[in-house]
């Protein structure tokens, strides 16, 4: 099926998608109702974390300066010089806060749509605090235009909120797990705690304590705070929605509810232990049940603590040290300030567009299907089926398009090597998908989709606009 091009997008707006997709370029959910005052919908406005939209358009950076740990989750292993795997807690080099500096104007330089500096690893940026605030107080006086955030499991953070605040740290998460200390007890194997190591309910408390003074003095420090909860089946699955009840009324801005990754072949005690991660399903349940207390943060990606530009890619192996150690900084923030300017004219004809579509007419108790689709950024359907290394996966109904997930595949196209496999594993994927929309697709790759029931949708425009189009022949055809 191809759907005729809508005009909607210029020539030229679509040759600025494609460079942003060539450069280089963590959300909320768009399903609630909550309002935003113009002051925090600027401050977020150009975080690919907070805000979903945004994460279509900008990138991110992490910097490995943070090694150390005081406490350690089951579901953690850190390790360092690892180029293959793709989980918090993992880095292929640390750096001093000189080096991580260096690197930073480098890549604002070679990536002038990132926009968000984080310190989240491979340990806790505050069980090493002289590191991580030096390698802010770098950045922030060579590139005052990259918004500086945190992320920690919120032990010490009660220390060392005053500092936060100077620096103008603006964007803090906590990796909250549960506010029973009973389940804490199976999550935690210890915490360390003013030179003594708590290990059992006792160092849950403690940890919980702490947490949540933390997240009372971002609140009152006007710091907005994302909250991260691994989910684990069995352990604290049906309790994520007591913890976003707490958080809500404790001024968590975003809750980002995570699946636990969990493999033998990482060394840590859940993967050793065989202890699953949640479905597909399983997730967006638990999800779906918290999305109507506060917003849900439905795109993220888990990254490494060196992970380099748009969410869903990692360019951190373009920036090795050996490589960027080489390169010349080439911070310009008038260069950069154009750029951005062109990425907000080319996000407001998105917006224009999606508000021009329209349903033909309305069906009453219409019922939701999922859609994957390929794309590289812009919010647009613009990627080859053989380049797709995840889908973005939207919910459809006769009136509205919702992310809800990405899910990460082989890439097809490999050279004739280990297709036939690859195909079986992305039908698997996308099994409960109703269509995929993509810019092309061969004849091969269609037929298999179109044996499993996956409709396949040529296009190049608006995601929201060839959902809804889809949508539409999909009802109409009772398919």
């Amino acid at each position: 099926m191809t759907l005729p091009a809508t005009g909607l997008l210029t020539s030229s707006e679509q040759e600025l998608n494609i460079k942003q997709a060539k450069s280089g370029g963590c959300g909320c959910d768009s399903s609630t109702a909550l309002e935003m005052d113009e002051k925090v919908k600027e401050r977020i406005a150009k975080h690919p974390c907070y805000s979903e939209e945004a994460h279509h358009h900008y990138a991110r950076m992490h910097v490995a300066v943070a090694p150390a740990c005081n406490i350690q989750c089951n579901y953690c292993n850190r390790k360092y010089d690892c180029a293959n795997e793709s989980r918090p807690g993992v880095v292929s080099e640390l750096l001093t806060p000189e080096e991580a500096a260096h690197k930073v104007l480098v890549i604002a330089g070679k990536i002038p749509q990132m926009t968000v500096l984080g310190v989240a690893g491979p340990g806790d940026p505050l069980a090493n605090p002289e590191k991580t605030f030096r390698t802010f107080e770098l950045i922030a006086d060579k590139a005052p235009d990259i918004k500086l955030c945190l992320s920690t499991n919120g032990l010490m953070l009660p220390e060392y909120i005053d500092r936060i605040k100077q620096l103008n740290i603006d964007h803090v998460t906590i990796t909250l797990n549960t506010i029973d200390p009973e389940i804490g007890a199976q999550i935690y194997a210890w915490v360390h705690y003013k030179r003594k190591r708590y290990k059992g309910v006792e160092g849950a408390k403690i940890l919980l304590e702490k947490q949540l003074e933390g997240l009372q003095a971002l609140k009152e420090a006007d710091i907005l705070c994302k909250v991260n909860s691994v989910m684990i089946p069995g352990i604290n699955d049906h309790h994520l929605v007591e913890v976003n009840k707490m958080i809500r009324e404790n001024g968590a801005f975003l809750h980002n509810i995570m699946p636990l990754i969990s493999a033998p072949e990482h060394g840590t005690h859940f993967g050793l232990t065989h202890q699953r991660g949640p479905t597909g399903k399983e997730l967006k349940e638990v999800q779906d049940n918290c999305s109507g207390n506060m917003k849900m943060m439905r795109h993220c990606r888990q990254c490494r603590a060196d992970a380099v530009g748009l969410l869903g890619e990692d360019r951190s192996q373009e920036f090795t040290k050996e490589k960027f150690l080489e390169m010349s900084p080439e911070y310009n923030l008038e260069t950069r300030q154009e750029v951005h300017q062109g990425i907000e004219k080319f996000r407001e004809a998105i917006k224009l567009a999606k508000a021009k579509v329209q349903t033909a007419k309305e069906v009453a108790n219409s019922p939701k299907i999922l859609v994957a689709v390929a794309t590289k950024g812009g919010g647009l359907v613009n990627q080859h089926f053989g380049h797709v290394k995840e889908f973005q996966v939207y919910e459809v109904d006769g009136n509205e398009v919702h992310f809800i997930s990405h899910r990460k595949i082989d890439q097809y196209c490999q050279g004739g090597y280990g297709e036939e496999a690859t195909a079986e594993n992305i039908m698997k994927a996308i099994a409960d998908c109703k269509a995929v929309l993509v810019a092309k697709i061969g004849n091969c790759p269609k037929e298999k989709l179109e044996a499993a029931g996956i409709k396949t949708v040529e296009a190049y425009d608006v995601i929201e606009k060839v959902a809804l189009e889809f949508y539409q022949q999909y009802v109409g055809t009772g398919d």
